[in-house]
């Protein structure tokens, strides 16, 4: 049996929900206590980020908390702007780069069967495609290959930039050769720096390796063995399968309305940002992987093997650890395309786990809002020591970089 709270309304609902959400079997915890060394999650502060995600100028968000037995979600406005139908967890939603998490387990999984060394040049398996041997797998997987993003051209103009490139459909070839035509951004294996391009060729890798398409090796390697029933690799087809959350995204110029982004065939970023899931599903997801259920334990350290990549975040083989203000590390990705801004993280044995969404993009102060709920979900009720008065702005990781309305996490 798992103990569970809805959250929706006000915020007088919210504390009393979060009150009656316990673990099966186990007496309710006083506040500020805390299970098993970790801050109690300040369910109440969570529904509060979602208030003010919304009032930043998203017509929905949502998240779920998963606390070893214990489940939270909530969900505060709506999943469609035309209808006015109220979000619910049950809604699917693009999840972004949270995807690259998914093409680095594959890897790893093809590295663990002896298809795939991390330390051999790209060149080995994919002769000739970035015309320099010294860039390898683990440069690739870890932003230190010095491949420009493709993505600081291409949507420089954050509504024509999507407009151009909405219904087209992409080869991996054409993507990586936009980035080949700029110039390199560090040498490999030198600093992180964050560009989609690292993880088309990603999946160009997988392709090869396997002999499939990126969208089998998701299926028979995640989805289907951990039943990720809402979690689905489309592309190039340009709907969400079955009940799903419209996403929005919001124009350059302030004030101009927001423009419904929700279907496209998200071919310009494919296995760097193509795949469909649930707040359930990228729980579920995290958790396994950090539990030890998708790669053994080699392959895990390898995925954790830090670069610094901020002041507060650090980057590894397609997972990012952020460090928050009370001292935890949470493990997992951000995810920003067009219309959604999504958090997936879980602590390092996997045993608590938060997804979050936003369905608005290219916001900063929207994106820093729901940074926030990491705060709520890992650390509990703030204290004035615990965190700055007020949270710097930072670029997001998906979409244009150097576009002054997009941040990177």
């Amino acid at each position: 049996m798992v103990s569970a709270s809805v959250v929706r309304g006000t915020a007088v609902t919210a504390a009393l929900m979060s009150l009656l959400a316990v673990p099966a079997h186990a007496a309710p915890l006083e506040p500020g206590t805390t299970r098993a060394g970790a801050p109690a999650p300040d369910v109440t502060g969570l529904w509060n980020d979602l208030r003010a995600a919304q009032r930043s100028g998203a017509p929905g968000a949502m998240a779920r908390l998963e606390d070893r037995d214990t489940v939270h979600w909530a969900a505060v406005g709506v999943a469609d702007r035309k209808t006015g139908r109220a979000l619910s967890n049950s809604d699917r939603f693009r999840i972004g780069s949270i995807t690259k998490v998914f093409s680095a387990v594959v890897l790893l999984q093809l590295a663990e069967e002896k298809k795939l060394t991390l330390d051999a040049p790209v060149d080995r398996y994919l002769p000739g495609l970035l015309l320099d041997k010294s860039i390898t797998v683990r440069h690739v997987l870890s932003h230190r290959s010095g491949l420009y993003d493709y993505t600081n051209d291409m949507f420089a103009r954050t509504v024509p930039g999507f407009e151009a490139v909405r219904k087209k459909v992409f080869t991996y070839r054409q993507l990586v050769n936009r980035s080949l035509a700029k110039p390199r951004t560090t040498k490999p294996g030198g600093a992180y720096s964050y560009s989609n391009t690292n993880f088309v060729v990603a999946g160009m890798l997988i392709e090869k390796l396997t002999g499939h398409p990126v969208a089998t090796e998701y299926r028979d390697r995640i989805i289907e063995p951990l039943m990720l029933t809402d979690t689905f690799y489309v592309h190039p087809g340009t709907k969400i399968p079955g009940r799903y959350a419209r996403g929005y995204l919001t124009p350059d110029t302030a004030g101009a309305a927001l423009v419904d982004a929700t279907e496209q065939t998200a071919s310009w970023a494919q296995s760097a940002g193509a795949v469909i899931s649930s707040t359930r599903d990228l729980n579920t997801f995290l958790s396994a992987l950090l539990g030890g259920r998708l790669t053994s334990r080699t392959q895990l350290a390898q995925m954790q093997r830090w670069v610094p990549a901020g002041t507060t975040q650090a980057y590894g083989l397609g997972l990012r650890r952020r460090d928050l203000s009370c001292g935890v590390s949470v493990y997992g990705h951000t995810g920003a395309v067009q219309g959604y801004y999504s958090y997936a993280f879980a602590s390092k044995d996997g045993k608590r786990s938060l997804a979050a969404v936003a369905t608005a993009s290219n916001n900063g102060t929207l994106h820093n809002t729901m940074l926030r709920t990491l705060e709520s979900a890992f650390c509990g009720k703030p204290s004035k020591k615990a965190r700055p008065a007020a949270t710097p702005v930072e670029r997001h990781d998906d979409i244009a970089p150097d576009n002054k309305l997009s941040f990177d996490e």
